[in-house]
């Protein structure tokens, strides 16, 4: 059986995990990467193979998102795995990781196996799955994280919900230490967040709209990290979104513990001003804070206290929106917004762009234990051809999602997927559907 073959000529090959930026070429053959390096195929491709003229344009590893809501199993309407890997496929993702806040919630091997079967059957990009950390994400029984971890749950989290009992929590640490697992926090004082719709401070009090203190998010967060000392557990903070979060955050590492955290391109691209006049599409939670806390995010990406950038897509239907901003929902998509948001930090000079790549490639990647996120031969052919500096206009009409809850349309930004590789395997290429 003849060999598929593609070779990638006239790249710029970035590789954030081994520091590579250079001119050169890529062969990818039978879904892995057969040879790559600074001035592979100067004189052209080689026989038989499929050759790509990358035209000078950037080839990196594909994105890696680890933090995207499927809505498969339960609310399909919303979004499933085909329009979610359409969407990913767009936006230059190769691998998605889900959270497990479906409908029934993924806290048994069944749904973990019935998530990854669609994913195989889509044939778009891949898709690992987190567990619940309780069962039912009510916060009181532990799931089977042996069990669960040996059948491809990346980490344990209750997703959207606190876990807001210390003892559970604990718990959680300590049993998941044993078999080497993460447990994913929402870092929320639920009890301080009650009915809050924003974030608290002048402009809620002006809309009229109970606030969401910043104070309860770095509260959970210091009274994990007092765990995390009791248990020796790996503990990873989701979406933070407050200067004090990100210090804590900062101090802990400087102790040498084994915490993690990521955060999502609208609290470093947005701050509250953009809830304008109860603008629901910008209603997210942890909500858009002020000013000082988004460059407090940035700064946390510059010195490495942040240690990944995942979209947080939360798809919604136009009745979970369309509603008076107390009763909407909480949560924007970001699988196509991701790439060209996270180059702002490069654009904006606060990262090179290999530095901002890294948050969306091999750090997330080596954060869950994932194969994905680098170029190296032997290494999975999931590639995504960029063009870092072409100028365009977010448009929702032209989301692949089923979903169009973004505050970022009609944005201008700079940069887009070109071309996206699954396995050796084009799954998007710019300007042709299919």
């Amino acid at each position: 059986m003849s060999k598929y073959r593609t070779a990638y000529v006239n790249a710029r090959l970035i590789d954030p995990a081994s520091g590579l930026d250079a001119p050169g070429g890529l062969l990818a053959e039978d879904g892995a990467i057969a040879d790559i390096g600074a001035g592979l195929f100067a004189e052209g491709g080689p026989e038989g193979a499929e050759t790509v003229d990358c035209g000078g344009m950037v080839l990196a590893p594909g994105l890696v998102d680890m933090r995207v809501q499927l809505r498969d199993p339960g609310h399909e309407h919303m979004e499933d795995i085909g329009s979610a890997g359409l969407a990913a496929a767009a936006g230059g993702v190769t691998t998605m990781v889900c959270l497990p806040n479906t409908d029934p919630v993924i806290d048994n091997v069944a749904l973990l196996e019935f998530v990854a079967r669609r994913a195989r059957e889509v044939k778009l990009a891949k898709v690992h799955c987190y567990a619940a950390a309780t069962r039912g994400m009510q916060g009181t029984q532990l799931t089977e994280y042996g069990l669960l971890g040996e059948a491809g749950a990346v980490a344990f989290t209750d997703a959207e919900t606190a876990i807001a009992d210390a003892k559970t929590m604990q718990r959680a640490l300590s049993y998941a230490s044993t078999f080497g697992h993460i447990i994913m926090q929402h870092p929320e004082e639920p009890a301080l967040c009650d009915g809050g719709a924003m974030n608290s401070g002048e402009i809620a009090s002006r809309l009229g709209l109970s606030g969401l203190p910043p104070v309860a998010e770095v509260m959970m967060i210091e009274r994990d990290l007092r765990l995390v000392e009791a248990t020796g557990g790996r503990w990873h903070a989701a979406h933070v979104s407050t200067a004090a979060s990100v210090e804590a955050i900062r101090q802990a590492k400087k102790r040498g513990m084994a915490v993690t955290c990521d955060t999502a391109p609208h609290y470093f691209a947005l701050n509250e001003v953009a809830v304008g006049d109860y603008r629901t599409f910008a209603k997210v939670r942890p909500p858009l804070r002020g000013e000082d806390d988004r460059q407090a995010i940035v700064e946390g990406l510059r010195d490495g206290t942040i240690d990944a950038i995942a979209s947080d897509h939360s798809p919604y239907d136009q009745d979970s929106k369309r509603l008076p901003f107390a009763q909407a929902a909480f949560g924007i998509i970001g699988l196509e917004t991701l790439l060209p948001l996270t180059l702002e930090l490069y654009h904006n000079k606060h990262l090179s762009l290999s530095e901002a790549l890294a948050l969306i490639t091999c750090r997330p990647a080596d954060l869950l234990g994932l194969k994905g996120g680098r170029l190296a031969k032997g290494a999975q052919a999931d590639l995504v051809l960029i063009e870092p500096d072409r100028p365009w206009k977010i448009d929702e009409v032209a989301f692949r999602s089923k979903s169009k809850n973004s505050p970022f349309d009609g944005r201008p930004v700079q940069g887009h997927a070109l071309r996206t590789v699954v396995d050796g395997r084009a799954i998007f290429i710019h300007g042709r559907e299919g």
